[in-house]
């Protein structure tokens, strides 16, 4: 008998000199033997004379070997003491092997769970506000031709460090970044700003082929690890927008008077532009060099956050928010003793633009913005307005000539701004009217009104008309209450009596009133709609 079918009688797989299955050797796979499979680290030291095994060495049967350090997952005991602790799968095992952390949540029953330091949530009253301002921002945009443009949140890290720049408070304190869990570990952040962005898309989608010259606006939520504090939050809300093709004075002014008219037909309270002009590649250089020089002057006087600055970017010294530097940067020189002529020329033509369209400025010649990527023309707008506090500005922008290049891109220029909409919010006045409620509430008073209550709140709805209904099982009384505290104008009674006459029952909340019968159910939907209209706008 053949060896392979006295292997195969005996019960026996034959086996490749390194140990493996006919199948496991045509999927290239190594057999581990109990004699070579890595130890788990033991839970305890070893004793004395007994020998470690800190260390064990990987040999597979076909002779290869790579020493590593192994270790049991930490959280491996844990888990089977504690239910609270989730357990993992393999993948999700080797991750925390690596990480060395056990993956626990804390639960009570007796608690709720708040939001996260920082983040808030946004309540119908305020959106309602919110919308608005939004509202008021996309008209105005339609009216300048700019186009919309909706971004990812989570961006490669890469994209903010190359843009906005490494020794930025954003890049080395504030943005929420991580590794990605695949295969490249990608480090990836959650975004800070959405110039960036609008330029990788720009550039992604081919847009800077097809229309160089691109007026884009956008609108959502960004995020900054910053001390959280009335006004200012982790996850904040702009409204923005970008002119990119465009490296003339005019691009920039239009874009300032934009700002104004918006200000202007929101009601924001005591805005104000503060302007200056950052110079570019060419005059940059020399300014840097002078501040360098009066910062090593001062240095004593400045803080250690200032110190670090003067070594990889002297511009970030005007950024510093620490009140003993500030009384020293006040001396410093200004950039616009060092501007070129071309950057002289720009901003002059700028500045004769907006007194043109008689835009109200200031000029802040110690102005910086927090970002790299900024030349020529910066600025920002503050304003007046409760919770504001100290630091008032709402919004800025400027012009990032070199951006697109940066990322790879054509030598392209371009201009924008943002602005923070929680902070445009309490710069403006709220509506002093609460928002409006429905114009009818449905109350149906027994299980057998809820089919015809819905059938009647489609049909108005169809209709446009805001209606609410309310679940049966409580009294007239109780529902009547629920409807004024709705605030809604007219209250739908279904009841027995209604049912058994097809007709309802309204009541005017404003007066009290009721009109009997008045409501055919079997009506069709618009002349409901046009009857509950005239009875709304009776009340």
């Amino acid at each position: 008998m053949p060896r392979g079918s006295r292997a195969q009688a005996a019960g026996r797989v034959a086996r490749d000199p390194a140990g493996r299955s006919p199948r496991a050797a045509a999927r290239g796979r190594t057999r581990w033997s109990p004699r070579t499979r890595p130890a788990a680290r033991p839970s305890r030291p070893a004793r004395a004379g007994g020998r470690a095994r800190s260390a064990t060495r990987f040999r597979a049967s076909s002779g290869s070997s790579v020493s590593r350090n192994w270790q049991e997952p930490r959280h491996a005991n844990i888990v089977k003491a504690n239910p609270r602790i989730i357990k993992r799968s393999r993948v999700e095992a080797f991750a925390a092997l690596c990480y060395k952390r056990p993956f626990t949540v804390t639960m009570s029953k007796s608690s709720t769970i708040p939001a996260v330091r920082g983040f808030r949530d946004v309540l119908p009253e305020e959106c309602a506000h919110w919308q608005r301002l939004e509202a008021a921002a996309r008209d105005l945009f339609a009216r300048y031709g700019f186009g919309e443009i909706r971004l990812p949140i989570l961006e490669r890290t890469e994209l903010f460090a190359r843009a906005v720049g490494e020794t930025t408070d954003i890049v080395e304190k504030e943005m929420f970044s991580f590794r990605d869990r695949d295969k490249e570990e990608t480090a990836v952040a959650l975004r800070p700003e959405a110039t960036a962005s609008v330029v990788r898309a720009y550039l992604e989608s081919g847009l800077v082929h097809r229309d160089r010259q691109a007026r884009l606006f956008y609108a959502g939520p960004m995020f900054r690890r910053e001390r959280p504090q009335r006004g200012r939050y982790r996850q904040f809300y702009q409204i923005g927008a970008e002119v990119l093709g465009r490296d003339d004075a005019l691009a920039d002014a239009e874009l300032l008077v934009w700002l104004v008219r918006y200000f202007d037909q929101v009601g924001a309270r005591g805005t104000r532009i503060e302007l200056n002009s950052l110079g570019d590649a060419a005059c940059r250089p020399a300014y840097r060099e002078r501040l360098r020089q009066f910062g090593l002057a001062h240095l004593d006087a400045l803080c250690g956050d200032c110190h670090r600055r003067l070594q990889r970017n002297p511009l970030r010294l005007l950024d510093c928010k620490v009140a003993d530097c500030r009384a020293v940067i006040e001396r410093a020189p200004v950039m616009r003793d060092s501007l070129c002529a071309a950057c002289t020329a720009h901003f002059d033509e700028v500045r004769l633009l907006l007194d043109q369209e008689r835009v109200p400025y200031v000029l802040n010649l110690r102005l910086v913005r927090g970002l790299d990527y900024y030349c020529r023309t910066a600025f920002e707008i503050v304003a007046e307005g409760e919770g504001l506090g100290a630091q008032n500005a709402i919004g800025g922008g400027g012009r990032y000539d070199g951006l697109v290049a940066m990322l790879g891109g054509p030598e392209v220029a371009g201009v924008g701004f943002a602005l923070g909409l929680d902070r445009v919010a309490m710069a403006t006045p709220a509506a002093k009217d609460a928002a409006p409620g429905p114009a009818a509430l449905v109350l149906p008073l027994e299980p057998r009104a809820v089919a015809p209550a819905l059938r009647l709140a489609t049909q108005l709805r169809d209709e446009g008309l805001v209606v609410a209904v309310e679940p049966a099982g409580r009294s007239l009384k109780a529902l009547l209450g629920v409807a004024n505290r709705r605030r809604a104008r007219l209250a739908v009674i279904l009841g027995p009596d209604e049912l058994a006459a097809g007709r309802a029952t309204v009541r005017d909340l404003a007066s009290s009133a009721d009109r009997r019968q008045a409501l055919d159910l079997g009506a069709p939907g618009a002349e409901l709609a046009r009857w509950v209209r005239a009875e709304v706008g009776a009340s």
